[in-house]
């Protein structure tokens, strides 16, 4: 089983007693056994882990001094045979001096010795009473029995398989202006680990997450953070064991606090993505430093093996958030994009009328409340949007009922424009049987309805609103100068799962009971294009998702492709992990087959494809995010496919 770059991390907070390092080691061994059974492959433990960080004046006697190099060597011997990184705290003496370390330890070895570089001695914080900082250090390498062992804060850890990079900071080097993460980060190090000793305070929790979070997110890294536990002195304060695993500004794992045992978090960071990322940034290198970095290899921890299952929440909908607040906050934000951009064109043209085609589906809808929404805002009338039903061969009565009803609750005007006899005059003049549901069929009644609205709007001096979504962009499900067309597209930049949110918040938060009603019906509604007629009882026949597979699984793929750089059997991988047992693996794998087809098949879509604002982080817009060729191979793609 391929493990796809994911590396998996534990912060550990273990039971101590103050000054006690042959009971903190044996506490140590024994989460490192732990750490191990769980196939963790990078384990951090607190800041002066072996001795405690409240032992005060006790640093300074020769006792401790040798007792915590004892319990590290008793540490470093219990690593041997095991691939995992193992770091732990300890104080060290250099000449005199003594320093706040975190020893980095892998099979039997201690491959360096990383020092604390910001000593703080402000509040409740006294270190430079005990500690030297970094820049106070004489030598580069410490000689522990017969190693001589790499030591300083310009260490930078390397694995000589995978590749993977990792840096280590302490505690109060993350509070500062300008962390060494973030050096580090830019030398490489896509994996950041920090053994700290944050006691607990009023709100601290708080901002410790806040801090951690948005770390890892400037850093574009991970970053595994452990703190001590609350076997430390509460002499004059208390320290909660709070741990913490995130990832480019996602929070992975979360250690309960004040817990009065050993606690270990473990989580799975995806370093491909991590990687990925960083290349798309082209200015994550910018203001790097003249640092250099001593380079210390590692042997790699080792793949996953069989069976093991993946250590984070993988979302079914990625673009859709979680938490209700959340993502009442992304809806609001969303229309308030969307509104926005449409305000600036529409005053920017000086244009009467706003011309939409309504269908009664989910993303004319949505296109309609932006359009109503902007003229309100401008301080104009709903009226001034041009709202056009355009009932073909497939439109249902309920389709037709909801938009006619939309139109008229909204205080839009409404015209209604049935296309059929000029679709069926267009059928003779080309020489088509009407008889013959086939693509022509389809695309002379989208393409009816675009040039209607192309010339209403010509007539009435307005422009057109598009109104498809970046879903059915990303798999070409549009007509070509059809509905692919317009003057300006509100929608182009949000997925057709988060429509339904987006429309659904609107139907809650600015609807009256009548348009509730609608809204909530059409969400209710079948995805459909209608261009095919209904049933014998007048219901939906054509069914999108029918056709091409559900969209929650291909905004899965279009997210996964776009924002992470996965390859098709990534994709795949982690499709089966969020969707567990919903659809059989030939299923996923036949969808997966779709998207890739259609999504290089149908490019030539998106390279003309109308002015439209960018709403998130995936947009597939040609002027700016996506530029690919329309006549590129999916060949690699499909051939990873069918290795599935």
């Amino acid at each position: 089983m391929q493990n796809f770059g994911f590396a998996r991390v534990a912060a550990a907070s273990p039971e101590l007693r103050v000054a006690d390092c042959e009971y903190n080691a044996a506490q140590i061994m024994e989460v490192i056994g732990q750490a191990d059974e769980k196939q963790v492959e990078y384990l951090v433990l607190p800041e002066l882990s072996i001795t405690g960080y409240s032992c005060a004046d006790l640093f300074l006697q020769p006792v401790l001094q040798e007792a915590a190099l004892a319990a590290l060597q008793k540490i470093t011997a219990a690593t041997k045979g095991r691939n995992l990184i193992v770091i732990a705290g300890l104080p060290i003496s250099i000449k005199s001096r003594l320093f706040n370390c975190a020893a980095v330890l892998q099979q039997g070895k201690i491959l360096g010795l990383v020092v604390k570089t910001c000593i703080p001695g402000y509040s409740e914080f006294y270190e430079p009473r005990w500690f030297a900082g970094a820049e106070e250090l004489e030598i580069s390498e410490l000689r522990i029995g017969e190693t001589a062992v790499p030591v300083g804060n310009d260490l930078i850890f390397t694995s000589e398989g995978s590749g993977i990079s990792f840096g280590v900071e302490i505690c109060e080097d993350l509070w500062v202006p300008v962390p060494p993460s973030s050096l580090l980060a830019q030398a490489g190090a896509v994996l950041l680990f920090n053994p700290s000793a944050s006691n607990e305070l009023v709100g601290k929790a708080d901002y410790r997450r806040q801090l951690v979070t948005s770390q890892s997110a400037s850093c574009v890294a991970g970053y595994v953070y452990a703190g001590c536990n609350t076997g430390e002195s509460t002499t004059d304060v208390v320290f909660g064991g709070h741990s913490l695993i995130a990832e480019n500004g996602q929070m992975l794992a979360e250690s309960e606090r004040f817990t009065h045992e050993s606690r270990i978090i473990i989580a799975d960071i995806d370093v491909p993505r991590i990687q990925y990322s960083r290349t798309v940034m082209g200015t994550f290198r910018a203001g790097k430093g003249g640092r250099n970095y001593r380079e210390v290899l590692y042997a790699a921890p080792g793949a996953l093996l069989e069976g093991r299952e993946l250590v984070r929440s993988i979302a079914v909908n990625p673009f859709v958030p979680g938490n209700p607040q959340q993502r009442d906050d992304r809806c609001r934000e969303i229309l308030s994009i969307q509104t926005s951009g449409l305000m600036k064109r529409i005053r920017h043209i000086g244009t009467r009328q706003a011309v939409i085609g309504i269908s009664g589906g989910l993303d004319s809808t949505l296109a309609l409340l932006v359009a109503v929404r902007a003229m309100e805002l401008l301080g104009r009338p709903a009226s001034d949007v041009l709202a056009v039903t355009m009932p073909g061969f497939g439109t249902t009565n309920r389709t037709y009922d909801n938009a006619v009803g939309l139109i008229k609750a909204l205080g839009a005007s409404l015209k209604v424009v049935d296309i059929k006899a000029a679709c069926l005059q267009h059928f003779e003049d080309i020489g088509h049987d009407k008889d013959v549901h086939d693509l022509t069929y389809e695309n002379v009644q989208a393409r009816e309805r675009t040039q209607i609205l192309m010339d209403l709007a010509n007539k009435n001096g307005g422009i057109v609103i598009g109104t498809g979504d970046l879903s059915e962009l990303a798999l070409g499900w549009c007509t070509y100068n059809g509905d692919h067309m317009s003057m300006y597209s509100v929608n182009s930049g949000i997925p057709k799962t988060l429509i339904q949110y987006v429309v659904a918040w609107y139907a809650d938060h600015e609807a009256d009971e009548t348009v509730n009603k609608l809204l909530y019906d059409i969400i209710d509604t079948g995805i459909s294009p209608e261009l095919l007629p209904p049933s014998a009882t007048g219901e939906i026949v054509q069914l999108t998702e029918n056709i091409l597979g559900p969209y929650v699984v291909h905004d899965f793929f279009l997210y996964y492709m776009l924002r992470t750089g996965a390859s098709p059997a990534k994709m795949f991988y982690l499709a089966r992990h969020a969707f567990g047992d919903a659809y059989p693996k030939e299923q996923l794998v036949s969808w997966l087959r779709v998207f890739v087809t259609r999504f290089f098949t149908q490019q030539f879509k998106r390279s003309c494809l109308p002015d439209g604002p960018k709403v998130g982080t995936v947009s597939l817009s040609p002027r700016g995010d996506w530029r690919m060729p329309s006549d590129a191979s999916a060949a690699l793609w499909l051939r990873e496919v069918e290795q599935l």
